[in-house]
């Protein structure tokens, strides 16, 4: 069972994350007190929050976390400017990361608490 984006947006933001912008269904947040970003889109009625595909030697870590589901393919987004850009379907190239998908706000907890560990390193 998935919650909502309206849950997951009020988690991140009693985490601490800062938003910077809203374009078309992506909301990028920034993680606290790091220069790290996150976006946070709405696929059908699944809110899911992407991380940079630099994680992804983390991805299978995060998606241990009781209630978290990594998306096995690269999720792509042109309003995700701050992430690394490939070639996808079309003829140029578009901003892409890794997606999860979360049942409830406490692993959303969970999850930012250990992105924010391995950030710091």
């Amino acid at each position: 069972m998935s919650i909502t984006l309206e849950q997951v947006a009020s988690t991140l933001n009693d985490l601490k994350c800062r938003t910077n912008f809203n374009i078309k269904n992506v909301t990028e947040y920034m993680l606290p007190e790091l220069k790290e970003p996150v976006y946070l889109h709405v696929e059908g009625k699944t809110p899911l929050l992407i991380i940079r595909p630099a994680f992804e030697v983390f991805s299978t870590e995060l998606a241990t976390i009781d209630g978290v589901h990594a998306k096995y393919d690269y999720y792509h987004n042109a309003q995700m400017t701050r992430f690394p850009t490939r070639r996808n379907k079309g003829l140029s190239e578009i901003h892409y990361g890794l997606a999860f998908r979360f049942d409830s706000t406490d692993a959303i907890k969970l999850f930012i608490n250990r992105l924010i560990e391995i950030v710091k390193g």
